[in-house]
Parts: structure tokens; sequence; C-alpha cells
């Protein structure tokens, strides 16, 4: 298999192998990886994705094996953070033409979005969770339980009631075609306010840790647990939860994601006829190069062998079903999305209503003021992407969303 990386060098660290190719990479981020890779925990070598960017401590894009250690800064907030599609047997013709009251069923039907404080009830969590949601917090609650024991600030977060909830940001749900014509459902979120609780809690305990350690690190951010340490049990099982969460409430989002589309679409479909549920935000122990490491994959997703994963694109551009080549130098990995190539901030004051408008033609969704920080452009073009990082993964069917619903 043709290698498709460049190697960096970083003094007093482990090389990075960037699959950038082709892509734009800001200097903050290379600093970033450079930071990350002097970490005396890191294991062989940092791999960065096409989609790299700078993230809070670790980059976003980047793939770090560890060696009896985990950074928890570098699992990030949105543990678990992931994707869900299904295929379905419904095809173009099927769907109404006016796609505005699907996307409004869709809308009423998830809890999506957020609301100051100061402003009451948070709109993006239910009110009373629906019978289905808590059948699924049952599986969860006991563990959850047992966590909050040890560490209580975990206890009053919004955890049963996010079960099944989109969130903000980069979150949504698109209804997709594929390159047949075959419609595709697919949704992206994490854990949560939960997992951002946990995310947090533990960052901060790694913090102090490295404090009582004087450990001399690149940046506070980077602060670790190792095996053995106080904390580390805990933040494993944490973090385990967390991802159990995430999972489990892409899945619940996608049953009623489900039920609300057949009260539109009256004709009978098949859904789960493809179905794929990854993580791209999390950390697990995996064997690489003849050592068992903690893998911790920020921005990114597991790509072994025949293993389907989803690369999705910007709300105006083609999203990717990949199966994975198992390529052992990039710790079987490959990109999660497009990649930022700006901020939020600079995105808001570059652009406008009507470029947001012209962007996302032909595709059913928000074109406010408020959704202009996820504007395609924003974001880095997704078939170059793609093409940084062939010798990863293989294109198994190509998305165009024809409606999309923000967080």
């Amino acid at each position: 298999m043709e290698q498709n990386y460049n190697i960096e060098d970083v003094a007093g660290g482990v090389p990075i192998k960037m699959w950038t190719r082709g892509v734009p990479v800001e200097d903050e981020a290379r600093k970033q990886l450079a930071n990350a890779a002097r970490l005396p925990i890191v294991f062989k070598h940092i791999a960065a994705m096409p989609d790299v960017h700078l993230g809070i401590g670790a980059t976003v894009g980047s793939v770090i094996p560890t060696l009896k250690a985990i950074i928890p800064a570098a699992v990030g907030v949105d543990i678990g953070c992931g994707m869900m599609a299904a295929k379905t047997t419904l095809r173009a013709e099927d769907l109404p033409d006016n796609l505005g009251p699907l996307r409004s069923a869709i809308e009423r039907a998830v809890p999506h979005g957020s609301n100051p404080r100061s402003r009451g009830r948070d709109q993006g969590s239910w009110e009373n969770p629906p019978e289905t949601v808590d059948q699924i917090w049952a599986t969860l609650a006991d563990e959850f339980d047992a966590l909050c024991e040890l560490h209580p600030r975990l206890k009053n977060t919004n955890n049963r009631k996010h079960l099944g909830t989109l969130g903000t940001g980069n979150h949504f749900i698109e209804v997709c075609l594929d390159e047949d014509g075959a419609v595709w459902f697919m949704l992206h979120s994490g854990s949560r306010g939960v997992g951002n609780a946990i995310g947090t809690h533990f960052i901060e305990l790694a913090k102090k840790d490295a404090e009582r350690h004087e450990r001399n690190l690149p940046d506070q951010d980077l602060a670790y647990f190792e095996e053995g340490a106080q904390y580390f049990g805990d933040y494993v099982r944490a973090v385990s939860w967390a991802q159990k969460f995430a999972q489990r409430n892409r899945e619940v989002m996608m049953t009623n994601l489900i039920a609300t589309i057949r009260k539109v679409i009256t004709k009978r479909f098949e859904s789960h006829v493809e179905a794929v549920n990854c993580h791209h935000n999390y950390v697990q122990q995996e064997r690489h190069f003849g050592e068992d490491v903690f893998v911790t994959r920020k921005g990114a997703v597991s790509a072994k062998k025949g293993q389907l994963g989803i690369i999705p694109g910007s709300m105006g551009a083609r999203s990717f079903i990949v199966r994975g080549l198992g390529n052992p130098e990039s710790f079987d990995s490959c990109s999660h999305g497009a990649g930022r190539v700006m901020s939020r901030t600079k995105a808001k004051k570059m652009f406008t209503v009507d470029d947001q408008i012209k962007a996302t033609e032909g595709v059913e969704c928000r074109k406010d003021k408020d959704v202009i920080d996820e504007i395609p452009m924003a974001y880095k073009d997704i078939d170059a992407v793609m093409a940084a990082q062939r010798d990863l993964v293989e294109v198994v069917h190509t998305l165009k969303q024809v409606v999309c619903v923000k967080g």
C-alpha cells in the first residue's frame, strides 16, 4: 500500500505522521501536535488526520496512543461524540416535493439547541422524557449512580433528560440521498451535558494531579493520569460509561427520527438496511505494534480493515460512508469529517446570511444568522480531505443531504 503521509520530527518527542497532503494545516495546530508528541507517555508516533485543526489541549483530528496513561483533555468534553447512519428502502422519488414540513416534524420530535440558563428550561432537553428514553436510561442508571457516589458533582447534571437529544454547534440530523437515489438518515451527537460534566471534572483532577507530581507539561491541558494514580480507574469507568451513553443517545434519536418520518411519509419502508454507529471523540484500549496502548481519537474514527465508518462533510457538502483499510501507521484510523479552517467567531464576521443561502442551495435547512458559523466555507474541502486519506479508507457510499436540522 502506497503511504500517503509526511513525517514531522519533533525535538524531544515522538514523530508526527501527517495525512495532510493537499490540505491546509494552521501553524497553531502543528505546535499543539508537537506539544503532545513531547509527552513521555506517548507511544511510537502521533497520527494527524487530514481534517486536523486547533483544539483545546490536543488537536482535533489527531490519534494519540499512550502507554499506561490517558490524557482527559485529549478525549475532550464531548465524550463519545460520533455519527450514526441508516440506509432505508425509500427512494428519492418517495420524498415529498416540499421538504419543509418534514424538517419541522423532525425539529418538533427531537429536542435540540440550547438557551442560556437565565431563560428557564433547557430547550435541548426533554421536559418529560418519553417511555423509550426511560427504558434505555434504566440500562445506564446503576453504573451512573455508582460514579456519582465517588464523584457527587456529576449527579446534578442533565443526564436522563438529555438522552435522545441532539445538542448544539456542529451536531445535526440529516436526510440524505446516496449515489443510487436511496434515502439515508444520518445524525451527529455525543454524550451531551453529562459527558461534558465528566470531561470537565476529570480534566481539573488531572491538572491537580500534574501539580502534585510537579510534571513539567508543555501545556497544562495535556495533564494525564497514569495507571495506579488516584483517579485513573474512576476516569476509565466514567469515560466508558459516557461513551456508552453517547452510543445509546444516537440510537434513541434514530428510533425517534424514523418514527417521526413514518408519520410524514406514509409509504411503508425498512430502515436499518445498512447501519453504522461510530464514535469520533473517545479512548479505548487497543493493540498496536505489539503493545497494549490506550488510543485516543480526538476527531478521528476507527478504520480497521473492513470496518464501516462515517465521514460527514459540512451542511452543503457531500458525506461518505467508508470502509477501513486497516492502515497500521494511522493506528487503524481515519478523519471524522472535513475539519474547520476557521473559528466560529471568524466565520460569523466573514460571511453573511446571503452567503449561507447560496452555499446551502437545494438543502432544506435553517438559513439564518445563528448558523453562519456552520457555513460550508468554514470547513476544509471534503474532496481534498478524502484524497489525502485514500490509504486509510475506501468510499462505499457518497451521500448528499436534502434536509439538515442543526442543533
